[in-house]
């Protein structure tokens, strides 16, 4: 079990969810751990086999899931610091974009980092890379949205 300090964003604040990219508690996902530092939010994460495209290479899907999570915790975690909030609050994707700059070898583990670019009360804008083998291989930028209750994902992590 990790100490509070080695915790994850994930770990510290949604020890149960099942999201195939985030969630602790889901063994066939993605399981990626944030990490605050600094003004940003990095994680690494180490591919396997069947997170292949073509040999050697990673799943442009996979990518898209990596960077959604990371980036959505990103977003509430700059938010929840933003408002003086004791825990994040409950964020969704609105959208995002995902710029695939050259293919990610599947050796080796790719470093995720994000940052907030707009904060707003309820939302937050954020741009992250992922990072292999010292270059950055895809980009993205996306809104993500605080939550209300009535909306199927409160309190859902």
């Amino acid at each position: 079990m990790p100490t509070p300090d080695s915790q994850s964003l994930q770990e510290r604040y949604a020890p149960h969810s099942a999201c195939f990219g985030c969630g602790p508690s889901n063994p066939q996902g993605l399981r990626i751990r944030s990490r605050v530092e600094e003004d940003r939010v990095v994680a690494e994460w180490t591919p396997a086999e069947h997170h292949q495209a073509f040999p050697g290479m990673l799943n442009g899907g996979i990518i898209g899931s990596l960077l959604d999570c990371h980036c959505n915790w990103t977003a509430a975690y700059h938010l929840m610091k933003a408002g003086g909030l004791e825990s994040p609050p409950c964020t969704v994707t609105a959208d995002y974009t995902i710029q695939l700059k050259r293919p990610t070898p599947l050796a080796g583990p790719v470093l995720l980092e994000a940052r907030p670019v707009e904060l707003k009360a309820d939302r937050a804008v954020i741009e992250g890379t992922l990072t292999a083998g010292g270059k950055v291989t895809a980009t993205c930028r996306g809104t993500f949205v605080a939550v209300k209750p009535g909306h199927p994902a409160y309190h859902r992590w």
